[in-house]
């Protein structure tokens, strides 16, 4: 099952909101998201059907090993082109919210140039 740009928003906030905080629950996700939460409810039932989270009983959401490495690389795209941006001059603000578009429809090839011009 093919994850979508909105699907990889969700495992990446899932990531962030699991490094600073010990649990995730959904009403977490629709608040760092701004979503309200019948809409995080129906996209964690997508990632959740596609075997990337599992959600138990108690509503706690944890990434899969399939959804942590999806999460982290989505993640680090957006980083790498975030700090990118911001070295060529583009204000932190902007360049954190057009990382967030060009991180889901960048090349591998050019991302890779990318990270290399920024190490």
């Amino acid at each position: 099952m093919r994850i979508y740009e909105s699907g990889e928003n969700y495992l990446e906030a899932i990531l962030i909101l699991k490094s600073s905080q010990p649990e995730v629950h959904a009403i977490d996700v629709a608040n760092y998201m701004s979503f309200s939460k019948p809409s995080v409810s129906r996209a964690l039932a997508i990632l959740k059907k596609a075997g990337l989270i599992t959600i138990d009983k108690s509503g706690v959401i944890e990434l899969t090993a399939t959804g942590h490495q999806k999460a982290t690389k989505i993640y680090d795209r957006h980083l790498t082109i975030t700090r990118f941006l911001v070295d060529l001059g583009v204000d932190d603000e902007l360049a954190e919210r057009d990382a967030c578009k060009i991180e889901h429809v960048i090349s591998e090839e050019t991302f890779q140039a990318i990270k290399k011009q920024v190490k």
